[in-house]
Formats: C-alpha cells, sequence, structure tokens
C-alpha cells in the first residue's frame, strides 16, 4: 500500500522538486497550497497547474490573510527588493521574510497529514542558497518534528512524525539538476517574488536571481517566462 506525505506546495521550482522527490521515494503525495494574501499570488494558479501535471490526486488549498498582520514585502504596501549583490543577499533577514509563515505553514500540513492518515511532511526549504529567513534552518525543521510529536493526537497513541527538508543541504544548482533527472518540467514552474499582471517573472528579485544563477551553474537552459523588460 502507497503511503501518502503532505507536502507544502507553492508550484515553486523548490517545491515541485520535492514532490517529484517524494513519489520516486515512494510516497503518494497531499499538496497543500496557501493563499495568504501574498502579492505573488498567480502561484496558486501555477501550483494547481503543476499538481495537475505531476499527476497529484489530492490538491488542496488553504486560505489565511497574512495582510491583517504584514510586515513582510509579500504581504504589505512595502517595496520588494531588486538587485541585490550575492553578498547582501546571505547576510540577514530581507524584507521579504514574512513572520513565523513556515511555522504556520508547517502547522496546516500537521493538521492535514492528521486527517488523511500521514506521517511524513515534506517542505522545500533551503540552507544553502536560501536568502537569510531563519525558518529555513535545519534547527527550526527539526525543533517542529520535535513538536509535531508532542502536540498531535496521533503523536500521543505512538505515531511518529518526520519532516523532510530533503533540499536543505543542496545549491540551488544541485536541486535543478535532481529534479530534471526526474523529469521535472520546470518551465511550468513560478518563483517570483513581485510578477507582472500576466505572471511574468521580474528577473530582478532575490528569488528570480537565486533561480537565474542556479539554471546557470547547472548548465540547464532557463525556462522561466520572464516579463517584457526584465532581465532574463
Amino acid at each position: 500500500m502507497t503511503k501518502r506525505a503532505v507536502v507544502l506546495f507553492s508550484g515553486g521550482l523548490d517545491s515541485t522538486t520535492c514532490v517529484a522527490m517524494a513519489k520516486a521515494q515512494g510516497f503518494e503525495p497531499v499538496c497543500l497550497a496557501v493563499s495568504y494574501g501574498q502579492r505573488h499570488s498567480v502561484e496558486l494558479e501555477k501550483a494547481r497547474e503543476v499538481a495537475r501535471a505531476l499527476g497529484v490526486k489530492d490538491f488542496r488549498v488553504v486560505g489565511i490573510d497574512l495582510r491583517q498582520i504584514g510586515g513582510s514585502a509579500l504581504t504589505a504596501d512595502i517595496d520588494v527588493p531588486k538587485d541585490r549583490p550575492a553578498d547582501e543577499m546571505s547576510h540577514g533577514v530581507p524584507v521579504t521574510y514574512v513572520p513565523a509563515r513556515n511555522a504556520l505553514f508547517l502547522s496546516l500540513a500537521l493538521g492535514l497529514a492528521e486527517v488523511v492518515e500521514a506521517t511524513d511532511l515534506y517542505i522545500g526549504v533551503n540552507a544553502v542558497d536560501y536568502s537569510g529567513y531563519p525558518d529555513c534552518r535545519p534547527e527550526f525543521i527539526r525543533s517542529f518534528e520535535a513538536m509535531a510529536n508532542l502536540a498531535t493526537k496521533a503523536g500521543a497513541e505512538g505515531a511518529r512524525f518526520t519532516v523532510h527538508a530533503p533540499l536543505s543541504g543542496m545549491s540551488k544548482a544541485d536541486i535543478i539538476r535532481e529534479g530534471t533527472r526526474l523529469g521535472v518540467d520546470y518551465g511550468m514552474t513560478h518563483s517570483c517574488y513581485d510578477p507582472d499582471e500576466q505572471g511574468g517573472a521580474c528577473g530582478r528579485c532575490d528569488s528570480c536571481m537565486l533561480r537565474k544563477k542556479g539554471f546557470e551553474e547547472a548548465g540547464v537552459p532557463d525556462p522561466t517566462h520572464y516579463a517584457a523588460g526584465a532581465r532574463g
């Protein structure tokens, strides 16, 4: 019998690779996307399309409006940083950090896991090419896993939850190579924090720049759809 795993899914490069990896490891992915008031809401449309292309049978969207909290360029009227040099991206927590987002998302995934009787959760956090987000660190993932086994009915009854962060020690180029090996079509994915109305990537935000760098270093053609005038 195929085991289920709940995969936090945005339709982006990293989470799409996670779905492919979960499938390769024998899991049936239950994909959970979150509509949280993000300015790059086109990712939700992409998530649905990509999940369908990957043969995902159970795709769900949970809505929660983090604009009511704000504090991030992704949920408030704050400009998304553009053209930041690599050394600047690797220091400090950027304004695109959404307060406690991954803690919230993993909690939603944990609740869904209890309902669908899954004990495995996947999240596409990355601790190598990450842009300074504290909730992408391995220490956070392990701490959440420990909490999950203490704070749930399933855990109290003897189930053992595992939070998989398979991309954690990989560079963006490593991730792209692995996804390409697994047959991922990255042309369908979306990573940009500040896309145009048609969903074209800006080519200049941290996410776009890390993505472009990853394709260059992986030696894989970049299939990203860039907005007119963007630095593709």
